[in-house]
């Protein structure tokens, strides 16, 4: 046990008992002092830290809970955000509103502080991830287009549609196949067209191969500024600077 697993992964007592480890054999390495609780049904070994990462991969596989980062910290782990505000001090974290968060998830002292966001975007809630590695721990968080979706999501109170534009200009390598899925999985008509308004406008070679026919855009002007400049091919009010 000491070895098997990657350094801060928190330990599930079902996940254990499903390694072989039984609750009786979990109750003696905790009075001898091999595991500690840090909360009902969830463990750490002694000597390791708490992690939010080693927390959110134990949610991911031992109790297959959607919760991800997503959002602008995954935009920053991958490099790919405009603003470089990533450290662990404020993590965005995105959960269908249903699916909540065990109490020792909540009640820990992590390594950083977070902020959950209950967003239910995707009609495929496995669609746009991907695999990310940090000291041993592997998880998933968004990909880079999900996340700027899950960011448009949030426009314009939380996040500025010019921060949006400006990290849609560096998405110059985006898969055409994973952006159509993520397209027409989405469920918000102003999250799709603002992906396409403002990769259009930065012209980007992937949109080529994109079939727009099939993203369902819906009818009707999304106003979201009060005195902007109208953009008519996906009917989105903008500020005068992106119109």
């Amino acid at each position: 046990m000491l070895t098997k697993y990657p350094n801060g992964l928190v330990l599930q007592s079902s996940f254990l008992v499903r390694e072989g480890y039984s609750y009786v054999l979990q109750q003696h390495y905790r009075k001898s002092g091999l595991l500690k609780l840090i909360g009902k049904g969830a463990m750490l070994r002694s000597n390791d830290h708490h992690l939010l990462l080693g927390a959110l991969a134990s949610l991911q596989q031992q109790s297959n809970h959607s919760v991800h980062i997503g959002g602008r910290t995954a935009l920053s782990l991958w490099g790919q955000a405009h603003y470089l505000q990533i450290n662990m001090q404020s993590v965005s974290l995105f959960k269908a509103p249903k699916n909540d968060l065990p109490k020792w998830f909540l009640s820990n002292p992590w390594d950083g502080k977070f902020e959950v966001f209950n967003v239910s975007l995707f009609d495929d809630k496995s669609a746009g991830y991907k695999d990310y590695e940090s000291n041993g721990l592997t998880l998933k968080i968004s990909s880079s287009a999900r996340a700027l979706m899950e960011c448009l999501s949030q426009c314009p109170d939380r996040f500025s549609l010019m921060e949006g534009y400006e990290v849609m200009e560096n998405l110059l390598s985006l898969r055409p196949a994973a952006v159509q899925t993520l397209l027409e999985q989405c469920k918000s008509i102003k999250v799709k067209r603002l992906f396409l308004y403002f990769s259009e406008k930065v012209g980007h070679r992937w949109v080529e191969d994109l079939d727009t026919s099939k993203v369902g855009l819906g009818r009707g002007v999304r106003r979201l500024v009060p005195n902007g400049r109208y953009a008519p091919k996906y009917e989105l009010m903008l500020p005068e600077e992106l119109a």
